[in-house]
């Protein structure tokens, strides 16, 4: 009995020990950054009547640490788990899936490319960093009990780059081939469909639903002579790639009003006085993956002929597993000249892809909040650091333009990179990128409108107008998406757009019938019941159906349905599903939870936020986005995707600016007690919008508080 109780209070103590180490080793291991050098910030944060931070400052970091500490009030939470990506320690906040995310931060450099360039930037950008980061401390060191991870704080210039490093390439799908290659899964088709992530989605991601939509009408084709702009993002309404609204007012000339992600230090689209542009994904082939030869012990590969060493070392990720407990995770990361390494049953890979191991995106987007006309945003774009995402772009001068910007790789003619490379010779691997006179363009089309939802730059313009058709081994995608073919039929035939008439192509939800998806819905419309009555009951709804996603239809819930199976249509589907299960698991979703298939479409999908819950209209792959959702208990679709930040802007014929806004919830999305929480939910479900008060003269008389941090 004695030995017996002697064991027990060894395990005993044991056990304790293992749990006092599992709940201490992080945080005690964890290095605390330096701060960014003592200064002292002049700003004022002005909050206007929907709670949205008008930011004044003396000088520009002073704006940028305005800009960070209104975030934090609005999304600290959400700002935190940011800046644990960009140390690595994402995982000790959200478990296994934040562990992913570490681990590629690790595999892509983030943090080394950071250290080796950051000196290197002009330090008119490494102040608006530091100023950026200064700001989020302040918040930090104000709320105390709000910190969620030891030794996040304080956070400096370097810590706010490093996430810009992590998140660009995600844009352009490199997530596809992290995933597909962790996972043993095939490699994602090239141009050609969804980029699915199987294995890995990063922070803040919605996986195969890169997305958004953008309009621009030149004075020759507007109704009254006005330059138009509409930013129509399609963003994940929650997290780290949520939009955040802001107005910035610098005494240095730096106006500016748009949106931002967390972790920003300005707003990534938008418009000034003179210009504005917004963004949507592109999808060109920018990621080359290497299969390596290795020798016998596999810590070596052949490279032209001769035996060279990977790269190697080891990260301890941190994975969350409940309370304080934390366990450490020891992966290898290794590298090959071309690029990062993964392993799996078929061997080792090397990714290349572009804008890889750079800072210079930190310093374009400031440079193109900056710029004053056309020259100087173009010489700012020349910088070439964003590495992916079309700019669709205006200005007061009249000029339209819609760049397929992407940092292609240089390739050379012999191989086909589109498929696995061979990763043991020079001959198939050229360092560097196609230089920017090369990018693809179209610059004041004589249509008079540009229009990109993610479809292929050949199909922006119209007839006549469209650019020709680009270099092989540049990658540019081929396919279009159901919106990408409505919007440029809704323009074509509109020879004078007026305001009223470019809302309602933005909130088009439409069907093209001769697009991918008209096709889809003839397949389903094919289908033979062979005597089931459900089927033939769906059938000959969905005969009736208007090809509208506008919830005026008996049979919208229904043509939505089909599009849930799979779920996430934003383009389309290789293989596809079969028709017949395709209808049929609709409809039985239907039937099982609301008892009938003539749903009401509002009643179908919905906003949800707290205490709010309001019917909604479009579907996947409309120009009235609703996208990816989560199933509730009732059955009902509670969108987190899809339309997101909208902003319609134009310059009147004498060039002055004015725009306007709406969000799906508000300035305050994580803050349940604010008024600001889900105050513009109502607007967004209606289709309307909330003006901007862009200029500080306009805002007088709409201010609801104003104050220094």
């Amino acid at each position: 009995m004695k030995w017996l109780s002697r064991i027990g209070l060894s395990l005993l103590a044991l056990i304790f020990v293992a749990a006092f180490g599992l709940a201490t080793w992080e945080p005690l291991l964890a290095k605390r950054m330096a701060p960014p050098p003592d200064h002292r910030y002049d700003v004022e944060i002005v909050r206007d009547d929907f709670g949205v931070p008008h930011i004044f400052g003396k000088t520009d970091p002073d704006v940028a640490y305005g800009i960070a500490y209104a975030h934090a009030e609005d999304d600290f939470s959400t700002l935190q788990e940011v800046l644990a990506m960009t140390r690595g320690r994402l995982g000790a906040i959200s478990g296994a899936d934040g562990a992913k995310t570490d681990y590629v931060v690790d595999l892509l450099g983030a943090r080394a490319t950071v250290a080796r360039d950051y000196m290197k930037q002009p330090a008119d950008v490494r102040a608006l960093l530091d100023g950026y980061a200064a700001g989020l401390n302040r918040y930090a060191e104000k709320h105390p009990q709000e910190v969620r991870l030891a030794k996040l704080f304080p956070v400096n210039g370097e810590d706010v780059a490093t996430g810009f490093v992590v998140r660009s390439p995600f844009f352009f799908g490199l997530d596809a081939y992290l995933g597909a290659l962790g996972g043993d899964k095939p490699l994602p088709v090239e141009s050609a469909g969804a980029l699915d992530a199987p294995n890995f989605t990063p922070l803040g991601a919605e996986p195969g639903q890169a997305g958004s939509n953008a309009f621009l009408v030149a004075p020759k084709r507007s109704a009254d002579g006005a330059t138009r702009l509409v930013s129509n993002s399609h963003q994940p309404w929650r997290g780290a790639a949520a939009w955040y609204e802001l107005v910035v007012h610098s005494k240095s000339g730096w106006n500016f009003a748009g949106a931002t992600f967390p972790g920003a230090p300005y707003p990534l689209l938008g418009h000034n006085e003179h210009l504005g542009w917004t963004n949507t994904v592109n999808r060109p082939d920018m990621v080359d993956v290497y299969k390596l030869v290795l020798n016998e012990t596999g810590d070596q590969y052949r490279y032209d002929g001769q035996w060279r060493p990977l790269e190697k070392h080891t990260v301890w990720l941190p994975v969350k597993l409940w309370g304080p407990f934390v366990l450490p995770v020891p992966r290898s990361v290794e590298r090959a000249v071309q690029g990062p390494v993964m392993r799996n049953k078929g061997g080792a890979f090397a990714l290349r892809y572009g804008g890889a191991d750079q800072l210079r995106m930190v310093e374009q987007y400031y440079r193109i909040n900056r710029a004053q006309d056309f020259d100087q945003w173009q010489a700012a774009m020349a910088i070439q650091g964003v590495p992916g995402t079309n700019f669709l772009y205006a200005d007061k001068a009249g000029n339209i333009a819609y760049f397929y910007n992407a940092s292609f790789p240089n390739r050379k003619p012999g191989y086909d990179y589109s498929k696995v490379l061979p990763g043991d010779t020079s001959a198939a691997y050229a360092p560097g990128t196609v230089p920017w006179n090369m990018v693809p363009r179209n610059v004041n089309p004589g249509s008079g409108f540009l229009q990109n939802a993610n479809n292929s730059p050949y199909q922006a313009a119209g007839e006549g107008s469209e650019i020709p058709v680009q270099p092989p081994l540049l990658g540019v995608e081929t396919d279009t998406t159901n919106r990408g073919t409505r919007a440029l039929e809704l323009l074509s035939a509109d020879g004078s757009i007026s305001d009223d008439d470019l809302v309602r192509i933005k909130f088009d939800s439409g069907v093209s019938r001769t697009g991918y998806l008209g096709r889809w819905y003839d397949e389903i419309l094919k289908v033979d019941p062979k005597g089931d009555k459900l089927l033939t009951r769906a059938r000959d709804l969905l005969a009736e159906w208007d090809w509208n996603f506008d919830g005026k239809g008996p049979a919208d819930s229904l043509a939505y349905s089909i599009l849930r199976v799979p779920n996430r249509w934003h383009y389309e589907r290789k293989p596809k599903p079969d028709p017949r299960v395709v209808l049929a698991e609709a409809a039985g979703y239907l039937e099982k939870h609301f008892g009938r298939l003539d749903l009401p479409l509002g009643e179908f999908i919905r906003l949800r936020q707290g205490n709010v819950d309001l019917p909604l209209d479009g579907g996947p792959d409309s120009l009235r986005a609703a996208t990816s959702y989560d199933e509730l208990p009732d059955g009902r679709l509670a969108i987190r995707h899809g339309d997101s930040f909208i902003m319609f802007v134009s310059w009147d014929k004498p060039g002055k600016v004015s725009s306007r806004s709406i969000q799906p919830f508000g300035s305050a999305s994580t803050r349940p007690g604010s008024k600001h929480y889900t105050d513009q939910a109502r607007l967004f479900v209606a289709h309307k919008f909330k003006p901007v008060w862009f200029d500080p003269a306009g805002l007088r008389g709409h201010t609801e508080r104003r104050y220094r941090p």
